[in-house]
Protein backbone atom coordinates (compact mmCIF):
# COMPACT_ATOMS: atom_id res chain seq x y z
CA UNK A 1 0.00 0.00 0.00
CA UNK A 2 1.17 3.54 -0.72
CA UNK A 3 2.74 5.08 2.38
CA UNK A 4 1.14 8.23 3.79
CA UNK A 5 3.21 11.42 3.96
CA UNK A 6 2.04 14.54 5.77
CA UNK A 7 3.52 17.54 3.96
CA UNK A 8 4.03 20.57 6.21
CA UNK A 9 4.63 23.22 3.52
CA UNK A 10 2.78 23.84 0.26
CA UNK A 11 6.08 24.92 -1.27
CA UNK A 12 7.46 21.40 -0.89
CA UNK A 13 8.98 20.44 -4.26
CA UNK A 14 7.40 16.98 -4.05
CA UNK A 15 4.04 18.64 -4.75
CA UNK A 16 5.22 20.37 -7.94
CA UNK A 17 3.96 17.56 -10.18
CA UNK A 18 0.38 18.17 -9.02
CA UNK A 19 0.20 21.94 -9.32
CA UNK A 20 3.30 23.78 -10.50
CA UNK A 21 4.33 22.01 -13.70
CA UNK A 22 2.70 22.65 -17.06
CA UNK A 23 1.30 19.85 -19.21
CA UNK A 24 4.31 20.31 -21.50
CA UNK A 25 6.69 19.86 -18.57
CA UNK A 26 4.81 16.78 -17.41
CA UNK A 27 5.14 15.20 -20.84
CA UNK A 28 8.80 16.00 -21.29
CA UNK A 29 10.71 17.02 -18.17
CA UNK A 30 9.93 14.49 -15.50
CA UNK A 31 10.52 11.31 -17.45
CA UNK A 32 12.49 11.70 -20.65
CA UNK A 33 11.11 8.69 -22.53
CA UNK A 34 7.43 8.77 -21.62
CA UNK A 35 6.70 11.62 -19.26
CA UNK A 36 4.01 11.82 -16.60
CA UNK A 37 0.26 12.31 -16.65
CA UNK A 38 -2.14 13.20 -13.85
CA UNK A 39 -5.22 11.08 -13.16
CA UNK A 40 -7.96 12.91 -11.25
CA UNK A 41 -10.86 11.25 -9.41
CA UNK A 42 -11.31 7.72 -8.09
CA UNK A 43 -12.76 6.50 -11.39
CA UNK A 44 -9.91 7.76 -13.58
CA UNK A 45 -7.25 6.53 -11.14
CA UNK A 46 -8.92 3.11 -11.00
CA UNK A 47 -9.15 2.94 -14.81
CA UNK A 48 -5.50 3.95 -15.12
CA UNK A 49 -4.42 1.26 -12.66
CA UNK A 50 -6.56 -1.30 -14.50
CA UNK A 51 -4.81 -0.33 -17.75
CA UNK A 52 -1.43 -1.05 -16.20
CA UNK A 53 -0.28 2.54 -15.68
CA UNK A 54 2.45 2.88 -13.06
CA UNK A 55 1.61 5.18 -10.11
CA UNK A 56 4.42 7.50 -8.97
CA UNK A 57 2.69 9.42 -6.18
CA UNK A 58 -0.76 10.37 -4.90
CA UNK A 59 -2.21 13.62 -3.57
CA UNK A 60 -5.10 12.96 -1.21
CA UNK A 61 -7.59 15.31 0.42
CA UNK A 62 -7.49 14.49 4.14
CA UNK A 63 -11.26 14.26 4.33
CA UNK A 64 -11.29 11.73 1.46
CA UNK A 65 -8.54 9.50 2.84
CA UNK A 66 -10.80 6.67 4.00
CA UNK A 67 -12.64 6.55 0.67
CA UNK A 68 -9.30 6.40 -1.16
CA UNK A 69 -7.83 3.49 0.83
CA UNK A 70 -8.75 0.79 -1.69
CA UNK A 71 -6.92 2.60 -4.49
CA UNK A 72 -3.90 3.42 -2.32
CA UNK A 73 -3.72 -0.27 -1.43
CA UNK A 74 -3.11 -1.11 -5.10
CA UNK A 75 0.19 0.78 -5.13
CA UNK A 76 3.48 -0.48 -3.78
CA UNK A 77 4.93 0.55 -0.45
CA UNK A 78 7.50 2.72 -2.21
CA UNK A 79 4.79 5.03 -3.66
CA UNK A 80 4.11 8.09 -1.50
CA UNK A 81 0.61 9.42 -0.84
CA UNK A 82 0.82 13.08 0.15
CA UNK A 83 -2.03 14.02 2.48
CA UNK A 84 -3.20 17.62 2.87
CA UNK A 85 -6.20 19.27 4.51
CA UNK A 86 -8.92 20.27 2.04
CA UNK A 87 -8.22 24.01 2.35
CA UNK A 88 -4.54 23.54 1.57
CA UNK A 89 -5.24 21.37 -1.46
CA UNK A 90 -7.50 24.08 -2.88
CA UNK A 91 -4.72 26.64 -2.26
CA UNK A 92 -2.17 24.38 -3.93
CA UNK A 93 -4.12 23.35 -7.02
CA UNK A 94 -6.50 26.28 -7.38
CA UNK A 95 -9.57 24.01 -7.54
CA UNK A 96 -11.44 21.45 -5.47
CA UNK A 97 -10.37 17.94 -6.42
CA UNK A 98 -12.95 15.59 -7.90
CA UNK A 99 -13.48 13.11 -5.06
CA UNK A 100 -10.30 14.41 -3.40
CA UNK A 101 -7.68 12.37 -5.24
CA UNK A 102 -4.92 12.92 -7.79
CA UNK A 103 -2.33 10.42 -8.94
CA UNK A 104 0.86 11.13 -10.90
CA UNK A 105 1.53 8.23 -13.27
CA UNK A 106 4.03 7.33 -15.95
CA UNK A 107 2.68 7.89 -19.44
CA UNK A 108 2.12 4.68 -21.39
CA UNK A 109 4.60 4.05 -24.23
CA UNK A 110 3.71 5.83 -27.46
CA UNK A 111 2.13 3.74 -30.20
CA UNK A 112 2.25 4.20 -33.96
CA UNK A 113 -0.74 4.87 -36.19
CA UNK A 114 -0.21 1.57 -37.99
CA UNK A 115 -0.12 -0.29 -34.69
CA UNK A 116 -3.43 1.02 -33.33
CA UNK A 117 -5.30 0.72 -36.64
CA UNK A 118 -4.09 -2.65 -37.91
CA UNK A 119 -6.94 -4.64 -36.35
CA UNK A 120 -9.47 -1.82 -36.09
CA UNK A 121 -12.67 -1.45 -38.09
CA UNK A 122 -13.88 1.91 -36.76
CA UNK A 123 -11.33 4.72 -36.34
CA UNK A 124 -11.66 8.32 -35.11
CA UNK A 125 -9.26 10.98 -36.39
CA UNK A 126 -8.94 14.36 -34.63
CA UNK A 127 -7.17 17.25 -36.31
CA UNK A 128 -5.92 20.17 -34.21
CA UNK A 129 -8.58 20.19 -31.50
CA UNK A 130 -7.58 22.85 -28.98
CA UNK A 131 -9.98 22.29 -26.09
CA UNK A 132 -8.87 19.36 -23.91
CA UNK A 133 -12.44 18.97 -22.67
CA UNK A 134 -13.58 18.36 -26.25
CA UNK A 135 -10.85 15.78 -26.73
CA UNK A 136 -11.94 14.01 -23.56
CA UNK A 137 -15.60 14.10 -24.57
CA UNK A 138 -14.86 12.67 -28.02
CA UNK A 139 -12.88 9.82 -26.46
CA UNK A 140 -15.76 9.04 -24.12
CA UNK A 141 -18.22 9.04 -27.03
CA UNK A 142 -15.89 6.91 -29.12
CA UNK A 143 -15.45 4.30 -26.40
CA UNK A 144 -19.19 4.17 -25.73
CA UNK A 145 -20.36 4.07 -29.34
CA UNK A 146 -18.17 1.54 -31.09
CA UNK A 147 -14.82 3.08 -32.08
CA UNK A 148 -11.77 0.82 -31.99
CA UNK A 149 -8.97 3.40 -32.08
CA UNK A 150 -8.24 7.13 -32.21
CA UNK A 151 -5.61 9.07 -34.16
CA UNK A 152 -4.73 12.63 -33.17
CA UNK A 153 -2.87 15.10 -35.35
CA UNK A 154 0.55 16.45 -34.31
CA UNK A 155 -1.00 19.69 -32.99
CA UNK A 156 -4.08 18.19 -31.34
CA UNK A 157 -4.50 18.71 -27.58
CA UNK A 158 -3.08 15.93 -25.43
CA UNK A 159 -5.58 13.15 -24.61
CA UNK A 160 -3.65 12.45 -21.40
CA UNK A 161 -3.88 15.99 -20.05
CA UNK A 162 -5.53 16.00 -16.63
CA UNK A 163 -8.83 17.51 -17.76
CA UNK A 164 -9.12 15.42 -20.92
CA UNK A 165 -8.60 12.24 -18.91
CA UNK A 166 -11.20 13.32 -16.35
CA UNK A 167 -13.82 14.43 -18.90
CA UNK A 168 -13.34 11.16 -20.77
CA UNK A 169 -14.08 9.25 -17.54
CA UNK A 170 -10.81 7.43 -18.12
CA UNK A 171 -11.69 6.37 -21.67
CA UNK A 172 -8.42 7.85 -22.96
CA UNK A 173 -6.88 4.84 -21.19
CA UNK A 174 -9.35 2.33 -22.61
CA UNK A 175 -9.08 3.11 -26.33
CA UNK A 176 -5.85 2.56 -28.29
CA UNK A 177 -4.66 5.87 -29.68
CA UNK A 178 -1.66 7.30 -31.50
CA UNK A 179 -0.33 10.70 -32.46
CA UNK A 180 0.47 11.12 -36.14
CA UNK A 181 4.02 12.11 -37.07
CA UNK A 182 4.43 15.74 -38.11
CA UNK A 183 5.99 14.91 -41.49
CA UNK A 184 3.25 12.39 -42.27
CA UNK A 185 0.22 14.52 -41.46
CA UNK A 186 -2.25 14.59 -43.08
CA UNK A 187 -1.68 12.97 -46.48
CA UNK A 188 0.50 10.02 -45.51
CA UNK A 189 -1.51 9.26 -42.38
CA UNK A 190 -4.82 9.27 -44.20
CA UNK A 191 -3.16 7.47 -47.09
CA UNK A 192 -2.10 4.71 -44.69
CA UNK A 193 -5.71 4.33 -43.54
CA UNK A 194 -6.90 4.07 -47.12
CA UNK A 195 -4.18 1.51 -47.90
CA UNK A 196 -5.50 -0.52 -44.94
CA UNK A 197 -8.93 -0.54 -46.55
CA UNK A 198 -10.55 2.28 -44.59
CA UNK A 199 -13.08 4.59 -46.19
CA UNK A 200 -12.19 8.03 -44.79
CA UNK A 201 -15.07 10.42 -44.17
CA UNK A 202 -14.62 14.08 -43.25
CA UNK A 203 -17.28 15.68 -41.07
CA UNK A 204 -17.36 18.93 -43.02
CA UNK A 205 -19.72 21.35 -44.75
CA UNK A 206 -18.39 20.69 -48.23
CA UNK A 207 -20.56 21.29 -51.34
CA UNK A 208 -20.51 17.60 -52.25
CA UNK A 209 -21.09 16.29 -48.71
CA UNK A 210 -23.69 13.57 -48.28
CA UNK A 211 -25.99 13.10 -45.27
CA UNK A 212 -24.71 10.88 -42.49
CA UNK A 213 -27.56 8.44 -43.08
CA UNK A 214 -26.78 7.97 -46.78
CA UNK A 215 -27.24 4.20 -47.41
CA UNK A 216 -23.97 3.96 -49.33
CA UNK A 217 -21.96 4.72 -46.19
CA UNK A 218 -23.09 1.76 -44.10
CA UNK A 219 -22.08 -0.88 -46.62
CA UNK A 220 -18.38 -0.14 -46.16
CA UNK A 221 -16.46 -2.54 -43.92
CA UNK A 222 -13.79 -0.26 -42.42
CA UNK A 223 -14.56 3.40 -41.69
CA UNK A 224 -12.57 6.34 -40.39
CA UNK A 225 -14.26 9.59 -39.34
CA UNK A 226 -12.30 12.85 -39.30
CA UNK A 227 -13.16 15.82 -37.08
CA UNK A 228 -11.47 19.22 -37.32
CA UNK A 229 -10.52 22.11 -35.09
CA UNK A 230 -13.19 23.96 -33.14
CA UNK A 231 -12.38 27.15 -35.03
CA UNK A 232 -11.75 26.40 -38.70
CA UNK A 233 -12.63 22.72 -38.98
CA UNK A 234 -10.54 20.34 -41.08
CA UNK A 235 -7.64 21.63 -43.13
CA UNK A 236 -7.90 21.66 -46.90
CA UNK A 237 -5.17 19.03 -47.11
CA UNK A 238 -7.08 16.69 -44.79
CA UNK A 239 -10.32 17.23 -46.70
CA UNK A 240 -8.64 16.50 -50.03
CA UNK A 241 -7.10 13.29 -48.66
CA UNK A 242 -10.49 11.88 -47.60
CA UNK A 243 -12.83 9.81 -49.75
CA UNK A 244 -15.97 11.81 -49.01
CA UNK A 245 -17.39 14.52 -46.81
CA UNK A 246 -20.48 13.87 -44.69
CA UNK A 247 -22.84 16.14 -42.80
CA UNK A 248 -25.46 15.81 -40.09
CA UNK A 249 -28.79 17.04 -41.53
CA UNK A 250 -30.03 19.99 -39.44
CA UNK A 251 -32.94 22.41 -39.26
CA UNK A 252 -33.74 26.02 -38.30
CA UNK A 253 -30.65 27.35 -40.02
CA UNK A 254 -28.17 25.65 -37.69
CA UNK A 255 -25.13 24.60 -39.72
CA UNK A 256 -22.99 22.77 -37.17
CA UNK A 257 -22.73 21.27 -33.69
CA UNK A 258 -19.97 21.27 -31.11
CA UNK A 259 -17.40 18.60 -32.02
CA UNK A 260 -18.31 16.49 -28.99
CA UNK A 261 -22.02 16.50 -29.91
CA UNK A 262 -21.41 15.88 -33.60
CA UNK A 263 -19.06 12.99 -32.83
CA UNK A 264 -21.72 11.26 -30.74
CA UNK A 265 -24.26 11.54 -33.56
CA UNK A 266 -21.76 10.33 -36.15
CA UNK A 267 -20.56 7.38 -34.07
CA UNK A 268 -24.11 6.28 -33.38
CA UNK A 269 -24.94 6.34 -37.07
CA UNK A 270 -21.78 4.82 -38.55
CA UNK A 271 -20.03 2.85 -35.81
CA UNK A 272 -22.80 0.91 -34.08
Amino acid sequence: MAHLVLVPELTDARLDVFARLSEHQLRNALEIERGVFIAESHLVVETALDSGAEPLSFLVDERDLVASEALLARAGDEVPAYVLPHEQIVRLTGFGLTRGLLCAMRRPPSRSVAEVTSDARRVVVLEDLVDVANVGAVFRNAAALGADAVIVSPRCADPLSRRAARVSMGCVLKLPWARAEKDEWPRRTIGLLRDQGFSCFALALEPDAVPLDDPSLVSLERRALLFGSEGYGLSRAALDACDRSVIIPMSRGVDSLNVAASSAVAFWQLFR
